[in-house]
């Protein structure tokens, strides 16, 4: 059993009834966040690249809860530099982790933290193995060929795609991007938070009628099971 619930913009919290993860735990400031980083019980945090609104509050709430933040090899620096405890990977690598298996896929974007821009090296997506169920976080970016690659390769049961455009996939994109991978569930993300991103996730879903992929549109707190 995998149950995900979405905290806002690409914030999303996992369970497999005994491990809890979150990725990108943008809280503080995402005025979409009806969760506050103190309230967040978790073993591990994931995140994709090291942009504020993904970075987020990953640290405070790796300390909080004395949990290991998971992220490509410069981002895992920078926050260990912060004083998290972190476990280093990067693209292409997978690893074993006791909630399941994490592998680093590719993603079009940039990453760069604190406010000197710190270099933070390359963006990933997740794929996440948990609770005998296979999600998908791409993190923010654009729509890739090799993404029907990872479909072919991976029987995705929950994918989480941004549609807010302007930054990341817009709703075509995103839509191609479900053709690609093939899930059997798919969410929009990072849209809405700002007006830049104001894209309309029913459009997605109408988009996605007639595929094999069911379009699952949630508001912040509202949960999903894979």
């Amino acid at each position: 059993m995998l149950k995900a619930t979405f905290l806002g913009h690409s914030c999303v919290m996992a369970t497999d009834g005994n491990n809890n993860i979150i990725i990108d735990p943008f809280l503080t400031g995402n005025p979409q966040a009806n969760m506050k980083p103190e309230d967040v019980k978790v073993n591990w945090v994931l995140v994709t690249h090291g942009h504020g609104d993904h970075l987020g509050d990953a640290v405070p709430i790796a300390k909080a809860n004395d949990a290991t933040i998971i992220a490509p090899n410069e981002l895992a620096v920078y926050v260990a530099k912060e004083g998290a405890k972190a476990h280093n990977m990067h693209i292409g690598g997978a690893y074993n982790f006791p909630f399941g298996r994490v592998k680093l896929t590719i993603a079009h974007h940039g990453s760069a933290a604190g406010d000197g821009l710190e270099y933070t090296g390359n963006p990933c997506g997740f794929l996440i193995t948990m609770g005998g169920k296979t999600m998908y976080h791409p993190g923010d970016t654009g729509l890739f060929y090799d993404m029907k690659l990872i479909g072919e390769m991976n029987d995705i049961d929950l994918a989480f795609l941004p549609i807010g455009d302007n930054f990341t996939m817009g709703v075509d994109d995103a839509v191609k991007a479900v053709e690609f991978l093939k899930p059997k569930k798919a969410v929009p993300i990072h849209y809405k938070t700002w007006e830049v991103i104001d894209t309309e996730p029913a459009e997605f879903a109408e988009k996605l009628k007639g595929s094999k992929t069911e379009a699952v549109i949630l508001k912040p707190g509202e949960s999903v099971e894979a």
